[in-house]
């Protein structure tokens, strides 16, 4: 196996575990006096991410969570149509926070946020597990689990599931 092919693993399932849980607290500590809000997660990872978000999230409040998935092509987000599992009207004057695995340019995010534009929303955060900080876009996360300082040609994979993980290649 090359130098190139290989991967390290940045972030082990205990660690991207905690990395969650922490993430989760931090939204509840910012939103404790909301009635509900919104998880909107980036299909795909971010969508992942966000369910187990919500768990964590009704491990230690009351308030309504109501997950939503935003789809878009991430490859060519201009061009593609932005679609959400459920109607804009429902985050009227709702926190909204959009959630995705890792943040590089912000190109997802920026381009994820286009329909809760359209709706008078309270404010929207945003969420990433893994902040590689190569923003093109003005993307800045209110909520990191881990900041990866990385060349722009690295790869960061993340896992999610049982035996959940992130690595660089």
């Amino acid at each position: 196996m090359s130098a190139i092919s290989e991967k390290a693993l940045v972030l082990d399932s205990t660690k991207v575990n905690q990395k969650i849980r922490r993430i989760a607290y931090e939204i509840f500590e910012n939103n404790f006096k909301e009635k509900s809000f919104v998880l909107a997660g980036i299909d795909g990872q971010g969508y992942s991410l966000t369910k187990l978000i919500a768990v964590e999230l009704e491990k230690i409040s009351r308030l309504p969570i109501n997950v939503v998935k935003v789809t878009l092509d991430k490859l060519a987000p201009q061009q593609s149509e932005v679609t959400l599992d459920v109607e804009t009207k429902d985050f009227k004057r709702k926190c909204i926070i959009l959630i995705d695995d890792v943040l590089n340019t912000g190109r997802t995010l920026a381009y994820g946020m286009k329909p809760f534009l359209v709706t008078e929303v309270k404010k929207i955060e945003v969420a990433v597990l893994v902040n590689r900080s190569h923003t093109l876009f003005p993307i800045t996360p209110t909520y990191t689990g881990y900041e990866l300082t990385t060349m722009l040609n690295d790869h960061v994979e993340v896992i999610l599931g049982k035996k959940s993980a992130v690595y660089l290649r």
